[in-house]
């Protein structure tokens, strides 16, 4: 049964993915390409999957994966190599050529949202299945063999779907976490009392650099997307609304902060999103739970501060696609039974460096939370920026850790 509908969605497929961001598409592409059925649910409208703007960073590891299964067309195609962050503090600035430094590795700046639109091309030319507006409310029977997932169709009409896995890749706040019985998992959270005003803005980039700017004001970045849209951030007061800020106090904010009276000004442009972004870490342990499966935010929410959510989705995405086709096609389960371990042991390794990025660009509050997977006090922020302003080797291991997942 492929699909059926009458009155409402129901139907059967060997893996069911729940999302259809990066990790989602990405894992559909390689299931299908492989012969393996599969379907995506996808609680959002086509139009906004193929639009909503996300980050678009991608290491090189990440993109060795997209090229690995032929998903990189586009960006190889229309995105743009990064390797150079400028820092501007209070004792002057500096700039880091890491793609020479380390294992010189870069980063190829694409828009998330074209990834998307890539994947999803590609996995529908391939005869792909996709439910677009099929919320998906609650997955049921993981800790046997065939779990189901309930679901509301577009017209609100309820469904339903069995298979033999479920990949949620449906984020922090989907329904494959809600799912998840009390004791068959830890939450493992930090709030690191941080907010940023997230921007995106109808502007050529000003920098050609990624810009981090340490101002006893607050935060400040600077992440070209395109040739003429540039991301922001600005750290503003917990709880302050996105629409708070005029454009003009918003850019009066961005000149001070970036120290454009010192640097050269900024290149101005209409706000075209704003969004406010509470730094958290929140990662799940284990990431298996019987034939449930976590991907990508559903997995780990780590902090935008080190880039690095995309890039752990897009590897997990492959991680957990072969294995599922070693247990499908092949009756090979090592790969699932070893899915959770080494995928936290990526985690890990992002989330610390994240942590140590969060202690270098801002003034942090005290910690609010229990510790996390790996924890540990940071060494004052001046004291950071010196040594690596002045240290081949804090460099060589910053560019390292910065291209890493």
């Amino acid at each position: 049964m492929r699909g059926r509908r009458a009155g409402a969605f129901h139907g059967t497929a060997d893996v069911i993915i729940l999302g259809a961001g990066p990790a989602g598409l990405v894992l559909g592409n390689l299931l299908r390409s492989a012969g393996v059925d599969c379907v995506v649910l996808e609680r959002s409208a086509r139009a906004e999957v193929r639009t909503r703007a996300r980050a678009g960073f991608f290491a090189e590891n990440a993109v060795r994966v997209l090229d690995r299964h032929g998903l990189a067309e586009g960006l190889h195609a229309n995105g743009r190599r990064h390797s150079v962050c400028e820092f501007r503090t209070p004792s002057g600035r500096f700039r880091l050529d890491y793609g020479r430094l380390g294992r010189g590795e870069s980063h190829t700046v694409y828009p998330q949202q074209e990834l998307v639109a890539d994947l999803l091309t590609r996995y529908e030319a391939g005869g792909g299945r996709i439910h677009f507006t099929t919320e998906a409310l609650c997955v049921l029977e993981a800790d046997g063999p065939r779990p189901s997932v309930t679901v509301r169709g577009p017209d609100g009409s309820p469904g339903h779907w069995r298979g033999r896995y479920v990949a949620g890749c449906d984020g922090r706040h989907g329904a494959s976490r809600r799912s998840l019985p009390p004791g068959a998992f830890r939450r493992h959270h930090r709030d690191h009392r941080v907010s940023w005003l997230g921007l995106l803005v109808a502007a050529p980039p000003s920098l050609d650099a990624v810009g981090y700017a340490v101002h006893v004001r607050g935060f400040a970045g600077h992440m070209a997307r395109t040739a003429d849209v540039t991301r922001y951030y600005l750290q503003c007061p917990r709880g302050t609304p996105a629409e708070a800020w005029s454009e003009e106090r918003i850019w009066a904010e961005l000149e001070v902060r970036m120290r454009s009276a010192a640097y050269g000004p900024l290149r101005r442009g209409p706000v075209l999103q704003r969004t406010v972004v509470d730094l958290e870490s929140d990662v799940l342990t284990p990431l298996r739970h019987g034939t449930l499966f976590l991907v990508g935010d559903a997995a780990s929410l780590l902090s935008p501060s080190a880039a690095k959510g995309a890039n752990l989705a897009v590897c997990e995405a492959e991680a957990l696609g072969r294995a599922l086709v070693d247990d499908l096609l092949h009756d090979r389960p090592v790969g699932l039974d070893a899915y959770s371990a080494r995928c936290l042991a990526r985690i890990r390794r992002a989330q610390w460096f994240s942590q140590w990025m969060i202690h270098l660009l801002h003034d942090v509050p005290p910690p609010h939370g229990p510790p996390l997977l790996l924890d540990g006090d940071a060494p004052p922020r001046a004291s950071c920026l010196d040594t690596l302003r002045t240290s081949r080797a804090e460099q060589d291991w910053f560019a390292e850790n910065y291209t890493r997942v």
